[in-house]
């Protein structure tokens, strides 16, 4: 098993041992959470890309900041139209990541992805589904260079 953040590594295992149809319902439950990890009144960061992509159906805005000079603290902006499972993953990636290195975010493979969502919703949604994954390294990548 690959190395995960531990705060990245207990959501896997939760969502892991969960059966199908509760494992979606907390996919809901995360999504509706979304908004606690969106940026708040007067939070500064290091680096901010608010975008639309074609992968997704909405503004998605990547916040992130270095704390202590070497931990992230991620916020995510979402659109209105942004769907359900891109709101819980992007929940799940905020809880999962704060706290970590730079490289620790960098070196997050995404064969975890299938462990949390199962594999019929990777199917069905195999664009969006590392579409926040994608961003949030992309990030630190972006905020790693301006260290250098």
């Amino acid at each position: 098993m690959a190395e995960y953040p531990a705060a990245l590594g207990e959501l896997i295992t939760f969502f892991e041992s969960l059966p199908e149809g509760e494992r979606r319902e907390n996919l809901i439950d995360l999504a509706a959470a979304a908004a606690a990890c969106a940026p708040k009144e007067g939070e500064t960061f290091d680096l901010e890309d608010v975008r639309h992509d074609a992968e997704c159906t909405d503004m998605v805005g990547v916040h992130v900041r270095l704390v202590h000079s070497d931990q992230v603290h991620f916020a995510i902006s979402l659109g209105p139209k942004v769907q359900t499972l891109t709101k819980a993953m992007a929940t799940l990636l905020c809880r999962g990541l704060n706290g970590s290195t730079l490289a620790e975010v960098l070196a997050v493979p995404q064969d975890f992805v299938p462990r949390i969502i199962g594999a019929s919703l990777v199917r069905l949604r195999s664009q969006t589904v590392y579409y926040v994954l994608g961003r949030m390294k992309e990030a630190a990548r972006k905020l790693q260079q301006g260290l250098n």
